[in-house]
């Protein structure tokens, strides 16, 4: 199936458009790209059961945290996977999503 994530500036209430994500599993990069004007990217790969952490190039929206990564496990790669991001200048949240 897929992996998809949505970055919100929770300190403006706005999408983060063009942020540089990258997706890896087990240490490898499997895709990248940045989020479209709606703070998406959708359609990324997860075909096999594995760890997979989504790297945020967060450091001009929240430049305390330069980077957030995301990891998370996958162990159907039949399913959907969304898993946003929740980013203020001091504080970051995630959880799945649908």
């Amino acid at each position: 199936m897929t992996v998809s994530t949505h970055v919100l500036d929770a300190g403006r209430g706005r999408p983060v458009a063009g942020m540089a994500v990258r997706l890896e599993r087990d240490g490898e990069t499997v895709a990248e790209g940045r989020t479209g004007v709606d703070g998406r990217v959708t359609g990324w790969p997860s075909d096999a059961p594995g760890v997979y952490r989504l790297v945020f190039d967060t450091g001009g929206v929240a430049p305390f945290f330069p980077e957030v990564v995301l990891a998370f496990r996958v162990t159907d790669p039949d399913e959907h996977h969304h898993v946003p991001l929740l980013l203020s200048p001091f504080a970051y949240s995630t959880y799945r999503g649908s």
